[in-house]
């Protein structure tokens, strides 16, 4: 018997799941990595296309300003995810601004576009092994470290950085410290890197940084925008807060739709883009009778005044980009619940006629109603966790 048998023979049940807790993580690492890298580079290389296609395209010319909506549009006719013209734009830029990911690009997809293509995106020298943050402008991380390191939505962050010191900053400490994306814009926008070039004690701000950052874990990087649409998944499926938020969402749609008043289900975990943040709202409906749209946002917490002004800039931004005509101003409904307490407010933005107002309180179900409801379903959650201890 091997050295191995004997170990595995000899495991007791704490070690056990240890042992699976342990395969389990380091294959899920690998797979996100995987998926990242697959995104990452697939992004890359819609960027080279397009860039090659505005140089060389033969008709080029028949599109004008207008190439990159029309290419927009028939690449989402074709199930392209994540290819409208803003997004086409970023992978331009990324591609314009990140050469070294030529390093990357699997023999496969050399052999389908062929290498002389990419005879001019290696131009500037690459360094393989990250240093400190003194780097000049030149150096750069070679491209299957940022590949394997960073994901996309990483690169998006840093693509908005025009100072090429300044990138390279936040990549090194970026990929030394794992950083999550939110950890990246906190720091972005917390002024790390001017903070770091005034500091006389630069090691100890790096070290402070270092214990206070939040690290990226690959359950994170399933919920990441991209990826779950890169590979196909609904927002419901990897959006979930908990069991309770989702039980609780689940009923509310159920709760609206029964009660007869017009509504009609849209969406679910819709997302929308607010200059370069992603926001998901849990619920959209549209409602026949006032002819608008009906978003509803649920907190497990108390009510706070952000998250009502959360709701209006939703309220505000679907009054912007999904009105029509014909339709009333879309209203908001925010539904807060702490422990055994529920509370519902709505959210009117940019309404200033009494008479509108004073029709959505008519048609819409009374806050009483909705709170009752919410009591009583927390209730339910409540006696069914009883009942599992």
């Amino acid at each position: 018997m091997s050295t191995k048998d004997t170990t595995l023979s000899a495991l007791n049940f704490g070690q056990l799941v240890g042992s699976i807790r342990q395969v389990h993580e380091e294959l899920a690492a690998q797979a996100s990595k995987a998926v990242n890298a697959s995104l990452t580079l697939r992004n890359w290389m819609i960027g080279f296309y397009v860039e090659e296609y505005e140089r060389r395209g033969v008709d080029r010319a028949d599109y004008g300003d207008k190439l990159m909506d029309r290419l927009a549009d028939s690449l989402t006719q074709q199930g392209v995810s994540r290819c409208d013209r803003r997004e086409i734009y970023r992978y331009r830029q990324f591609y314009l601004t990140y050469p070294q990911i030529v390093e990357a690009v699997t023999p496969q997809l050399l052999s389908l576009v062929g290498q002389e293509s990419f005879a001019g995106a290696h131009a500037s020298p690459v360094v393989a092994t990250p240093v400190k943050v003194e780097a000049s402008p030149q150096f750069r991380i070679d491209g299957k470290t940022l590949i394997s390191r960073l994901s996309f939505s990483h690169i998006a962050e840093l693509l908005n950085l025009e100072d090429a010191s300044k990138r390279t900053f936040y990549e090194v400490d970026c990929i030394q410290g794992n950083w999550s994306v939110r950890e990246l814009k906190r720091q972005i926008h917390s002024l790390y890197y001017e903070r770091c070039g005034l500091s006389t004690d630069k090691e100890k701000l790096s070290e402070l940084t270092r214990k206070g950052a939040e690290q990226a874990a690959p359950s994170l990087a399933v919920r990441d925008p991209y990826v779950f649409e890169f590979l196909g998944l609904t927002p419901q499926e990897v959006m979930s807060e908990s069991n309770l938020e989702d039980n609780l969402i689940s009923k509310i749609e159920a709760f609206l739709l029964e009660l007869g008043h017009g509504f009609c289900f849209e969406a679910r975990q819709k997302r929308i883009l607010i200059g370069d943040e992603h926001y998901f709202i849990d619920l959209v409906f549209y409602h026949r009778i006032l002819k608008c749209h009906v978003l509803v946002e649920l907190k497990l917490a108390e009510f706070s005044h952000e998250n009502i002004g959360q709701l209006n800039t939703y309220v505000s931004w679907y009054k912007k980009h999904m009105m029509l005509e014909g339709d009333n101003p879309p209203i908001g409904i925010l539904l807060c619940t702490h422990k055994k307490h529920s509370l519902a407010e709505f959210a009117l933005a940019g309404m200033d006629n009494q008479l509108f107002v004073s029709k959505y309180q008519l048609e819409l179900p009374k806050r009483k109603e909705i709170e009752r409801f919410l009591a009583e379903k927390l209730r339910e959650a409540g006696a069914a966790d009883d009942n599992d201890e």
